[in-house]
């Protein structure tokens, strides 16, 4: 490409104005660099997403509330109905990422999901003000009226979907607005994480604090109309940048090279390993190669096999069923070696479970009087949650890393892992944050059962939240951070829908232990779990969790400081590799 004298530009410069990481512009072309993604892009899709927070939050932190004040559900059966809804939002972007990578790109997936959103929110209008549709209101209504509860849930439901494709594509996509091969868009990459969940907590604020006040003193009603067109501005916003954005061309299913390589390495299986792994097959450095190059590393030999040159594959055209690419074969070790970590994360998925579960119906049962008569709707007190995890972000982003980029020589700071593990720690104290509260609670029952822990204000609960919220700045942004980066370039989406599945099989995993412990302590005379609150001992089962937390965080430290990371070609010289963009050092490196 030439300047406007004629003049041929240099490499240099040619690199600093168009951006070569295989992004298109909205029509098309190579994007020039000044004119697209970065911050510019970014914003909008921060915007966006904090729009669609309010919207989610403001649904999901109030759902247990809804359910057994005006559904009348038991406590058991909420607190279920809450967790399979809460793990299928969590699960179902499995499936849109994979969408998104393959199919339709990651614009026009977060395009039409939103659309199904939003027709979500609108039949959730729907079956509060259409007559026939609206919940039993009555006191003398002791179930919930049939048709209302097929609509909500309905609604509800439509609401997963739309999150199923918004929430992996969308972050995906913010995060594509930043170019890899850029030493300044790179370091800028890891801050956008931050301030994306910067974003998200400023939603989840609002969304816990300004839709459930209205919600609990003015209508549900009305709160879903509020909720409906917000989602609806955030439609228009995420087109009006449209012009802004850097595009991504979906590259067919992410899970057919993955099932090459392993047909060509069973084919292989009695071929010996080759002396030097620079005879491994590999793209030829003349050819244009869409996407990065990654390097050789020695764990899981036996998938590099799938790479070994036969004399069959020198007779003929090699196919892709028979002989790999090495940067192939190291794309299925990322995912398999993701594996181990994603499971090893599911215990911190139980605990999160518990905030919007049975920490809001504690809320619930005690005095939420804060001066001058005003009460605090149960669902505000998550506000703790998304106050905590604002701290937690802004401390780590402008003081944390600065000091730990100097002293330690690490792009991050940390590396991701060792910032996930240190969320964990976070979990543990939560939990027993969280026992030793409810058992004051419950012994301010047995003392006065008139006045119950009514006696108690709420603000009780305000350690177990702030520490949960500061966990989450560092686990769940480290989660995200992750599974971004460490999985195969072309499967991104889907990467953010592994850090998402996290707490849905968290949920999942919450109501299974629930119904486990249920059935246990049940056989021993009394169930830890009764019709409320006041009947249950909720203090032994977070003691439960915090236990299990804190087992798996051994085996987490264990997996965590035997894995290997990304490691990825640079562009200037093809044999010279990095690892896990400079993820070396530190204990669990």
């Amino acid at each position: 490409m030439e300047d406007r004298k004629g003049a041929k530009p240099s490499k240099v410069e040619d690199e600093e104005r168009w951006v070569y990481d295989s992004s298109l512009d909205h029509k098309g072309n190579v994007p020039l660099r000044a004119q697209t993604g970065v911050w510019k892009a970014s914003l909008f899709i921060v915007a966006i997403e904090f729009s669609e927070r309010l919207s989610y939050f403001g649904i999901a932190t109030s759902l247990i509330i809804y359910l057994t004040k005006v559904m009348h559900d038991d406590l058991k059966v909420a607190a279920k109905s809450v967790n399979y809804w809460s793990g299928v939002t969590t699960l179902v972007p499995l499936f849109g990422g994979f969408i998104a990578d393959a199919y339709l790109g990651r614009f026009k997936t977060v395009l039409a999901s939103s659309i199904i959103y939003l027709l979500g929110l609108i039949l959730l209008c729907m079956s509060w003000f259409v007559p026939s549709l609206r919940p039993c209101d009555t006191k003398s209504c002791h179930g919930p009226r049939k048709i209302h509860e097929v609509v909500f849930f309905l609604a509800i439901y439509l609401v997963s979907i739309g999150t199923g494709g918004h929430k992996p594509a969308l972050e995906s996509f913010g995060a594509d607005q930043f170019d890899d091969d850029h030493p300044e868009e790179r370091k800028q990459k890891m801050s956008y994480f931050n301030w994306w969940n910067f974003g998200l907590c400023c939603g989840l604020l609002l969304g816990v604090t300004l839709v459930v006040y209205v919600q609990d003193h003015v209508s549900w009603g009305i709160a879903d109309i509020v909720l409906t067109a917000v989602m609806a501005v955030s439609l228009v916003i995420f087109i009006v940048g449209r012009t802004y954005y850097r595009y991504r061309k979906p590259t067919g299913s992410p899970l057919t090279p993955m099932l090459q390589v392993l047909v060509a390495a069973i084919a292989k299986r009695s071929l010996p390993h080759p002396s030097d792994p620079a005879q491994l097959y590999e793209i030829p450095k003349s050819e244009k190669v869409h996407g990065r190059l990654l390097c050789h590393t020695k764990n899981l030999k036996f998938l590099d096999k799938a790479a070994i040159i036969s004399a069959q594959n020198l007779a003929e055209k090699p196919s892709p069923w028979r002989l790999a690419t090495v940067t192939k074969v190291e794309e299925m070790k990322l995912v398999l070696n993701m594996i181990p970590i994603w499971l090893a994360t599911l215990p911190f998925g139980m605990c999160v479970a518990q905030a919007s579960t049975f920490f809001i119906k504690q809320g619930a049962t005690m005095n939420r009087n804060i001066g001058n008569g005003f009460e605090i709707p149960p669902a505000s007190i998550f506000s703790l949650a998304a106050i905590g995890m604002i701290i937690s972000v802004t401390f780590y982003e402008k003081l944390l890393v600065p000091i730990l980029r100097r002293t330690t020589g690490n792009e991050r700071g940390i590396n991701i892992l060792q910032r996930i593990g240190i969320g964990m720690v976070f979990s543990i104290a939560t939990m027993v944050a969280a026992a030793l509260v409810e058992k004051k609670r419950l012994g301010a029952v047995e003392s006065d059962p008139v006045k119950g822990s009514h006696s108690m204000s709420v603000l009780w609960l305000a350690p177990q939240f702030v520490i949960i919220g500061l966990g989450d700045g560092f686990t769940l942004v480290g989660l995200q951070e992750y599974f971004y980066d460490q999985v195969p370039d072309s499967m991104r989406s889907l990467g953010i829908a592994f850090y998402l599945s996290v707490i849905g099989a968290g949920n999942f995993l919450s109501s299974l232990l629930i119904t486990a412990v249920d059935h246990i302590t049940e056989k021993d005379g009394k169930s830890w779990f009764g019709k409320d609150l006041n009947s249950s001992r909720l203090d032994r089962f977070y003691w439960v969790l915090a236990c299990i937390v804190a087992a798996n965080l051994c085996v987490y430290v264990f997996l965590a400081r035997r894995y290997s990371y990304k490691n990825v070609q640079k562009v200037a010289v093809v044999a010279d590799c990095y690892e896990g963009e400079l993820e070396k050092g530190g204990p669990m490196a």
